[in-house]
């Protein structure tokens, strides 16, 4: 156990962990219903535009995530309103927006020599917090996770039957945006941990596990929450220990527990 005594003796290492188990909670709960509505590949859109506003503000020596979350979120209503407004419906919409702006990144990254700053924001780096952005990100997160907590009726009739849900009266435009800004948030916050190329792992991966047992909504949503926080702590130990990239270590945690879960629904179902 020493190792695990010595990674607790670490400040940035404690800073890493508040802030990703607050990434990972709130992904897995918004993951749920992007999921359900089949919406899933929103976050990895995001975080391609969040990886081309990131470029744009290092480029102009402004702060990243100042930039990224204003940004992020309107590319999520935007993207939100470009599926449902237009003949370019869902993955095509998320591909033409997530593909230009990562097409933005490049060139800017390029013209601006940026490269090493950039690369910690795309893979993600826990050396590297600051105090501000570490209390910013608990900030968020807590918001997030307030919003969600507050809206969570009004989101769980939307996610199932929106003609229902407008029926009774719910604003389906206004709760879609409300979870699109809320996802964009979770990507911003997330990249400095797992980085911009995989923290849409974190939104997909603890809701497909969940669901592969679970198939009551509430259980889904609870089990959801827990198996990420589980995953992220376990891929957060091993990178540790290993000595490895912490982001695609809590994605290949995700990935086992998922196989896991798949062969349990399997045998039981």
């Amino acid at each position: 156990m020493n190792w695990l005594v010595e990674m607790f003796s670490y400040d940035f290492l404690w800073k890493a962990m508040i802030v990703g188990g607050m990434v990972a909670l709130c992904a897995s709960l918004l993951g749920v219903m992007l999921v359900l509505k089949r919406y899933a590949m929103i976050g990895d859109g995001l975080s391609h535009v969040c990886f081309g506003a990131l470029a744009i503000a290092l480029s102009l020596q402004l702060a990243p995530m100042q930039v990224a979350i204003p940004v992020v979120a309107i590319a999520a209503v935007f993207l939100l309103r470009l599926s449902e407004n237009s003949k370019i419906k869902g993955d095509s919409a998320i591909g033409l927006i997530s593909s230009s702006a990562l097409a933005v990144g490049v060139i800017v990254n390029a013209l601006s020599g940026q490269t090493k700053d950039l690369n910690s924001y795309m893979f993600g780096s826990i050396l590297i917090l600051e105090d501000s952005q570490v209390v910013l990100s608990i900030l968020l997160s807590v918001i997030v996770i307030a919003v969600y907590l507050c809206c969570y009726h009004k989101i769980f009739t939307l996610t199932f039957d929106e003609r229902f849900a407008k029926a009774t009266g719910v604003s389906v435009n206004f709760y879609n945006m409300l979870l699109a800004v809320l996802t964009a948030i979770t990507i911003v916050v997330g990249m400095r941990v797992m980085g911009t190329l995989l923290i849409s792992s974190l939104i997909i991966f603890p809701a497909l596990t969940a669901m592969e047992v679970f198939h009551n909504f509430r259980r889904v949503v609870i089990s959801a929450a827990l198996i990420s926080l589980f995953c992220f702590f376990l891929g957060f130990a091993f990178s540790y220990v290993l000595e490895i990239p912490t982001g695609a270590t809590i994605v290949v945690c995700n990935f086992l527990v998922f196989v896991g879960f798949r062969i349990i629904g399997k045998v039981f179902h």
